[in-house]
């Protein structure tokens, strides 16, 4: 049986790439901040999968700490872990001269350094394994800089650095490292929008591409996959 941690789970991109893997026969460790959502979601799992194990842990992605004891308890659920999905997320429009004060703080911390010192709590594990994979869920924001993006796109284009750092480390090794690049998908983010669910990506079609990357062979890898909805992004 394979072992996967996925962090950002309770809601949109990260509770469809969990219920994807659960389907896919992983058993899976899986954090939020609300306690409910993950509870609601480990009962609704162990009663489909009654054969695979899931643990939903509350952490505040945001803090170093929570980040560095969410690693230490997923780790001591699984004793091998084969997949890591570094997508736990948080979005705060507004321009650089005028977004709130913390608001860089609290988006560099939850979107680029929970996967940094998450990752490098959980590699040494990772390295052990047959086949290993890391998903680092980053954005068509990591490669487009629009305005009222902010510490957002700062953000993002730092995690598709970090990824493609990591890719480069890790390419002597059976730990393969994935950027996942999507664009407007309907999740809680777009909750009150005009626009039609047309317009948006599914949470489903991003996680069945981090399945998919895991899919593959030993000898390949998906680099980085840029994923838009049918109609392209907004004007």
């Amino acid at each position: 049986m394979h072992h996967a941690i996925v962090t950002g789970a309770g809601k949109g991109i990260g509770k469809a790439i969990v219920e994807k893997l659960a389907a896919a026969g992983f058993s899976v460790v899986f954090n939020a901040r609300s306690a409910d959502d993950l509870q609601i979601l480990e009962r609704q799992l162990q009663a489909q999968y009654p054969q695979q194990d899931f643990w939903g842990i509350p952490a505040d992605m945001s803090d170093k700490a929570e980040v560095l004891r969410f690693a230490e308890l997923a780790l001591n659920k699984l004793q091998q872990v084969h997949l890591l999905v570094n997508n736990a997320g948080v979005f705060r429009p507004g321009a650089i001269s005028e977004e709130e004060d913390g608001s860089f703080e609290l988006q560099i911390n939850t979107n680029l350094a929970s996967a940094y010192h998450l990752t490098r709590a959980i590699l040494p594990n990772l390295r052990q394994a047959e086949k290993a994979l890391i998903v680092n869920m980053c954005s068509t924001a990591s490669i487009t800089a629009y305005v009222n993006g902010g510490s957002y796109c700062i953000s993002k284009f730092a995690l598709l650095g970090m990824s493609r750092v990591l890719r480069e480390e890790l390419k002597t090794t059976q730990v393969a490292v994935t950027s996942l690049l999507p664009g407007a998908t309907l999740t809680n983010s777009w909750a009150g929008t005009s626009l039609p669910e047309s317009r948006f990506m599914k949470p489903s079609d991003v996680a069945e591409i981090v399945l998919h990357a895991w899919d593959l062979s030993p000898s390949a890898v998906l680099e980085e996959v840029l994923m838009r909805p049918i109609e392209g992004d907004f004007d």
